[in-house]
């Protein structure tokens, strides 16, 4: 049988840490060392970059318009229902579940609203890079945040709702005899 104590589980953890590290690194689909590398070369690298940023950026502003009103009505719905079941219902895996896609969801529409201004203003050069440059820092305030209130929650899910107390209740009643022979 599958255990749903997600916040016991180590793949639950691993998951967290490769979710942020990817959402912080690759910055609206371009990977960050990209933006450092077009910062130090310029140039080719800088074209590059543009290039990259310009095509992530036209998808993303692409499927907005085709399925934007979709995805939004199916990640509310997702969302909704994790955080009900969750805490509605105290389900642990949906807990879990809700404590990534809820960051996740601002996460997405602070990067919309960057491809949109990215789009909007025709952003080239030192312009493009400031704007992937703080999109990754508040990626990275909402990850830090998100983590932190993660860990917090699943500390006390395992400290206080999987404590069982009689099985210390058991050691300590045998340390305190004392020993026969």
């Amino acid at each position: 049988m599958m255990d749903l104590r997600s916040f016991s589980n180590l793949w639950f953890w691993i998951a967290l840490a490769v979710m942020w590290s990817s959402a912080s690194h690759w910055v609206l689909g371009v990977p960050y060392d990209m933006v450092a590398r077009a910062a130090r070369h310029q140039g080719e690298a800088e074209a590059d970059l543009e290039r990259v940023a310009y095509s992530f950026v036209a998808r993303r502003l692409y499927v907005a318009e085709v399925a934007g009103t979709w995805l939004v009505v199916l990640s509310s719905f997702v969302l909704t229902s994790l955080l009900v079941l969750g805490w509605g219902y105290d389900i642990e895996i949906a807990q879990a579940l809700s404590l990534l896609g809820t960051p996740m969801t601002l996460v997405w529409v602070i990067s919309q609203r960057a491809a949109q201004r990215i789009a909007r203003e025709e952003q080239r050069g030192a312009t493009l890079r400031r704007t992937l440059s703080r999109l990754r820092i508040w990626i990275q305030v909402i990850g830090m945040v998100s983590i932190f209130v993660t860990s917090v929650w699943g500390i006390y899910t395992n400290l206080v709702r999987h404590l069982d107390n009689n099985s210390f209740k058991a050691e300590a009643v045998e340390l305190l005899q004392p020993t026969q022979k």
